[in-house]
């Protein structure tokens, strides 16, 4: 997740992202159970299961102050935290295994899922990060340019952001893949690697660019704007559930949009919601960095058509690169958010 509403340190993402699976098939049956009995059945309040924000971000403010369940009570709705805001992947398979109903992650991630098992659609976009995505370098590295990662390491997450802004990158500099090693590693596992000099570069994202650059002597060899990133963020839905209850989906969106434009306007304002002690809270070297990321982000909003040209960009990309074994076709899994309305089927 690459917004601040899920940005976490270094430590928090470790130990939540391994605890995620875990945590989501936990509390998949029993969250599972609520969903179906309050599915319509004489008026019930129908449940919304959406990852739990932690401790930054207009949804943690929305956990806290009880602004989303009061945004969804009109679709007669209501929301359950269940698990935690980590990557997509794992997310994608609770979302296909009816543990989770909505959550974010990156296109990229959002095509990798959809060349396996496409249980989900996306149904709100937010437009490339391009100033805290990239490729990180530790300050006073002989790295200077793109050219420069020829021969060396460079640490990706398989199949998301990081993979894709790497190739992204190589690409743009006409520098073939297969010149530059790819480490794979788990995004929450690779601050110490990087750290202890075991790989010469890292391809990463705003969760885990801001603490390297704040407490790690890192700075971008190149951001997001640099390699021409088409790395929209997405909201994703379980299929039925839009199926059956567009009207919260579309009740969801408009709290995403409006409370996303607030938190732009102001996100030191959403730093910190619960707690600015322990290893979820952003430190005090970190908050700079974060308003200033934060500033420069788009706001969620309807998929369009062109959105849907880069999507589409992305899949033509990575299969070109071989991360997808096929050509994956976006268009059929998208939503128009502004049509969605009624009470469902």
């Amino acid at each position: 997740m690459r917004t601040p509403a899920r940005r976490r340190t270094l430590l928090a993402a470790t130990a939540l992202t391994a605890a995620a699976a875990l945590a989501l098939t936990a509390c998949g049956s029993s969250a599972k159970d609520a969903s179906a009995s309050a599915d319509g059945k004489g008026g019930a309040e129908v449940v919304l299961r959406v990852p739990d924000p932690g401790n930054s971000g207009f949804l943690a403010k929305g956990k806290k102050d009880g602004s989303l369940d009061a945004a969804l009570a009109a679709a007669h709705a209501k929301v359950v935290w269940t698990g935690s805001a980590g990557p997509f992947a794992p997310a994608a398979q609770a979302l296909n295994a009816d543990q989770l109903d909505v959550a974010q992650g990156s296109i990229t991630s959002a095509v990798a899922a959809l060349a396996q098992k496409p249980g989900f659609k996306l149904f709100a976009q937010t437009e490339p990060d391009q100033a805290g995505e990239g490729i990180l370098v530790k300050n006073g590295s002989p790295i200077k340019e793109i050219k420069d990662l020829v021969g060396k390491k460079v640490a990706v997450s398989q199949g998301g952001t990081s993979e894709y802004l790497l190739l992204k990158a190589l690409e743009k500099n006409g520098i073939p893949a297969d010149q530059v090693q790819r480490v794979y590693l788990r995004a929450d596992q690779t601050s110490g690697v990087f750290n202890s000099g075991q790989v010469d570069a890292w391809a990463t994202w705003g969760t885990f660019s801001i603490p390297a650059i704040a407490n790690a002597n890192a700075h971008f060899l190149a951001d997001g704007k640099a390699v021409g990133s088409d790395n929209y963020a997405v909201w994703a839905v379980r299929s039925s559930f839009a199926e059956k209850h567009p009207e919260v989906v579309k009740a969801f969106y408009g709290y995403l949009h409006e409370n996303g434009a607030k938190e732009k306007a102001d996100p030191a304002a959403y730093l910190n919601v619960f707690t600015d002690a322990g290893p979820t809270a952003v430190t005090p070297a970190e908050k700079d960095i974060a308003v200033d990321f934060g500033k420069q982000r788009a706001v969620d909003s309807p998929i369009t058509d062109a959105d849907a040209a880069r999507f589409a960009v992305v899949a033509k990309f990575y299969a070109d690169q071989g991360v997808t074994k096929t050509l994956v076709d976006v268009k059929p899994y998208l939503l128009d958010v502004n049509s969605l309305a009624g009470s469902g089927k």
